[in-house]
């Protein structure tokens, strides 16, 4: 954290037993003030790998800045702003800041103008600066952009179904995720539009000239951008949800990591085991009553004591994750059947199309 003591510990040290506890309870101990220390822990033996040893990275060092190199080349898109008609330039006074924010303020402004996003402006269109807290302390300097985005045209561009991405991952066992470095300052404003963007400062006024956060249609827009890159590529292996890419791909190989789970020696290693596997319960029939067993050895209540029927359910459990059925993707239109089944132990349902399994529910 910037600003903030960094506490190294080389020695071996052997703490008591630890007590762990959920991150609710975490939140809430810190923000009573409670004494708290974030430890990232590694075998100082071996040498922690640098994103620079990555061979794909080493390879493509130009795609892999550290910072980006300044205004982004043309595209295909640039970001529009169309007024509803009749709107006349809106000019909104600044707000008060501190003289910390101050500060901020105007070194924020000159790595813009390095970088080339933004210049100055002698625009009627004008809007207030303020500052938002990061989660690390630092601050992001926001435009306030409301009264403009009252009067745009909404961009009708559709976002991906979070869920629907996720049904493409059937069968899926290895993922490369990429996030892009300052996404919506990657493409271009469309020239008339820029004055639109001007914002007032201390320090003089200043339009973008890429696109700016807190515009609305900005998501709607950089999403366009990434589905025409990446067309011939999506739904075969690359989902792209706006600046996140992950590129996946089978292989059985991978799957190791679970058939090879070893026997739970505790009640937290049963709860570690049944978590993960509720995570894919969508795609295991009956897992309400497969995992009933597990699920009742992690209360409290039950003494911890391995049995054959603890060991059919985690072995039962292990095969149905490592070759979980393929789902098929609803089709708009045609009817749907739900087959439910219930038991003293749960209760389970099917979601079926054209004799398809679309989804389990347990």
């Amino acid at each position: 954290i910037p600003g903030r003591e960094k506490l190294e510990w080389k020695e071996v040290y052997k703490p008591k037993q630890a007590k762990i506890i959920s991150s609710i309870r975490a939140r809430k101990l810190v923000g009573q003030g409670c004494l708290s220390y974030l430890a990232h822990i590694r075998d100082i033996e071996v040498e922690s790998p640098s994103i620079e040893s990555i061979p794909v990275v080493a390879e493509f060092r130009e795609v892999f800045p550290n910072d980006l190199p300044g205004i982004p080349p043309d595209r295909d898109i640039n970001f529009c702003i169309d007024l509803e008609p009749g709107t006349r330039p809106i000019s909104i006074s600044p707000y008060r800041m501190a003289p910390a924010e101050l500060r901020e303020l105007k070194a924020q402004i000159q790595e813009l103008l390095d970088k080339g996003f933004i210049r100055p402006s002698d625009s009627p269109w004008v809007a207030p600066v303020l500052f938002v807290k990061k989660n690390n302390g630092s601050m992001r300097l926001c435009i306030d952009y409301r009264k403009l985005n009252r009067v745009t045209i909404r961009n009708k561009y559709p976002l991906p179904r979070i869920n629907d991405l996720f049904y493409q991952l059937q069968g899926v066992s290895v993922f490369s995720k990429i996030d892009l470095r300052s996404d919506y300052h990657q493409l271009k404003i469309r020239p008339e539009d820029v004055p639109k963007t001007a914002f007032r400062t201390r320090y003089g006024n200043y339009e973008f000239l890429v696109m700016s956060f807190g515009l609305t249609n900005t998501p709607a827009t950089f999403m366009s951008l990434m589905n025409g890159l990446f067309k011939p590529f999506l739904d075969s292996f690359v989902i792209v949800f706006i600046d996140d890419i992950l590129v996946y791909s089978k292989n059985p190989q991978k799957i190791k990591a679970i058939k090879n789970w070893v026997r739970p020696n505790s009640m937290t290693e049963v709860s570690s085991f049944v978590g993960l596997a509720s995570y894919y319960r969508r795609f295991v029939k009956n897992f309400a009553s497969i995992a009933t067993h597990l699920t009742n050895l992690t209360k409290k209540e039950i003494p911890f004591e391995w049995t054959e029927k603890y060991e059919e359910s985690f072995q039962k459990l292990k095969t149905l994750l490592t070759t979980a059925p393929i789902l098929a993707l609803p089709v708009e239109g045609k009817d749907f059947i739900v087959y439910c089944d219930a038991s003293h132990l749960g209760l389970d349902d099917v979601l079926m199309q054209d004799k398809n399994v679309i989804a389990y529910t347990s």
